[in-house]
């Protein structure tokens, strides 16, 4: 299971209801989780939700772009004045890390924990596990160097095994409950040992978080087990073929096209232009997204959640009212 939070869903400047770019995405909120792009201002929005900065084990850059990072050094400086002790990882481009150790440097920043890089080109070939979270990363098309990732959790749950327990006579019950638990459970004259009857099983979950792209097939060769696709939507298609090339981003149609061929089950669509700046606005977005894409479909909004299960379910928890 994975709990999705968008903590930003804005292309580029803010709006009066939207923030910059950034996602949380953890098991829950009380447990390490992965912050994927940092906007100004990720910090307060952060303080909206039940995130902390220090459960948080990652943080995954996608570009250098202001809109995806400049909330990085208030941010690292709020966890050290909080007195965060655990190690933080940061996978990002190198420009990005050098330009942070500048403003480190010329900002006289202070930070109690270590800040462990990761440079995300190495996870074009292989795969960094942080916290049970595994995480590789896709090289996507804009103007500065830019990339997905993909992250995958796996977890070992013990289940029981039901069909045996009918057979060998233990009725479903509170007995069952303490086998769950470990417990060994006497009953009838029989003893029942919760390592008979507990079976490991394991699950995991897989999402594909893109960065800023204008190309969004890509992706192609690392949607084997997505169960789900963040990406961009910037604008429809109308509005992308009246801006032209140059900004390099993905329309509703691009993108609603792409999951379609890679049959991805679920497909969030996120950084919208400023320009769609309330419901009535985004709505040909999700209308063109649907004539190409005939998966379950959202518009991200800011502090939406959802939940990914194991199954490939996608739940939506939460979605304030635009």
């Amino acid at each position: 299971m994975l709990d999705f939070q968008f903590l930003g869903t804005s292309a580029g400047i803010p709006t009066k209801t939207r923030n910059v770019t950034a996602l949380a995405i953890g098991q829950t909120a009380s447990k390490p989780w992965l912050l994927v792009d940092c906007g100004e201002a990720t910090q307060q929005q952060i303080l909206q939700t039940p995130w902390s900065a220090n459960t948080l084990s990652a943080i995954c850059i996608t570009h250098v772009h202001g809109d995806h990072c400049y909330g990085l050094p208030g941010m690292l400086a709020s966890a050290g004045l909080n007195k965060r002790t655990q190690p933080l990882t940061l996978i990002a481009p190198l420009p990005l890390w050098q330009w942070l150790q500048h403003t480190i440097a010329l900002t006289d920043l202070y930070l109690s924990f270590e800040l462990q890089f990761v440079d995300v080109t190495t996870l074009l070939t292989q795969s960094h596990i942080v916290d049970g979270f595994e995480i590789s990363a896709v090289a996507l098309n804009h103007r500065v160097p830019s990339f997905a990732y993909k992250i995958q959790h796996q977890r070992q749950v013990k289940q029981l095994d039901r069909d045996a327990l009918y057979a060998h006579g233990l009725p479903a019950g509170p007995l069952w409950g303490m086998l769950q638990n470990g417990d060994d459970v006497y009953y009838q004259g029989r003893n029942y040992p919760a390592s008979l009857y507990l079976e490991q099983h394991e699950q995991q979950v897989c999402a594909l978080i893109g960065g800023d792209n204008d190309t969004p097939a890509l992706l192609q060769a690392a949607c084997d087990g997505v169960q789900v696709l963040v990406h961009e939507a910037t604008y429809t298609q109308e509005i992308a073929d009246k801006v032209g090339a140059f900004p390099m981003h993905s329309s509703a149609k691009q993108t609603a096209e792409f999951a379609y061929q890679a049959a991805i089950p679920n497909l969030v669509l996120t950084h919208f232009s400023a320009r769609y700046n309330d419901a009535q606005a985004l709505a040909p977005l999700l209308a063109e997204a649907k004539l190409y894409y005939h998966g379950q479909v959202h518009l991200a909004e800011d502090f939406a959640q959802y939940r990914l299960l194991p199954t490939g379910e996608f739940q939506t928890l939460s979605q304030r009212d635009t």
